[in-house]
């Protein structure tokens, strides 16, 4: 599985160097390993995540799009469905995330002028760990794709 964890870090890498932000680039990343479950366009939804939520420097990009991801093995579609396993998910990777770099928020994680050269490395490097930390995280709890 660690061969899965580095694909993971590489792709999400990759997407930011070609542009994307840190929420966007998970989403995409895990959207594709997961052999495009959702239409290439859920992206979008990650778009406003960068920066820590549209550069306000909150919650850090690559933790909120770690959690879409966690909804997209464990969301639900109606108020129906229990929310509590999606839930339980995010609370235990954010808390991973939090012992594994210090802190969720962008400004406290990352504190070069936004889009210098300085930033965008730290980013990449958070954006690709955090990659890879949240298939260590997918695959320690055995989640599996739910069935549409």
């Amino acid at each position: 599985m660690e061969d899965l964890a580095l694909e993971a870090r590489n792709r999400a890498g990759n997407n930011f160097k070609a542009g994307l932000n840190c929420a966007e680039s998970i989403v995409k990343a895990y959207n594709e390993l997961l052999g495009e479950p959702f239409s290439p366009e859920i992206v979008k939804m990650a778009s406003g995540f960068g920066g820590g939520l549209g550069h306000a420097g909150c919650m850090c990009g690559a933790l909120t799009g770690s959690a879409m991801v966690l909804g997209m093995y464990k969301g639900r579609t109606s108020p129906e469905q229990d929310r509590d396993p999606v839930y339980d998910l995010a609370k235990a990777f954010h808390d991973r995330f939090e012992q594994e770099y210090g802190a969720t928020c962008c400004r406290v994680l990352n504190t070069f002028e936004f889009d210098s050269p300085d930033h965008l490395r730290r980013c990449l490097k958070l954006t690709g760990g955090t990659a890879k930390l949240l298939m260590d995280f997918i695959t320690e709890k055995g989640l599996k794709l739910a069935e549409a």
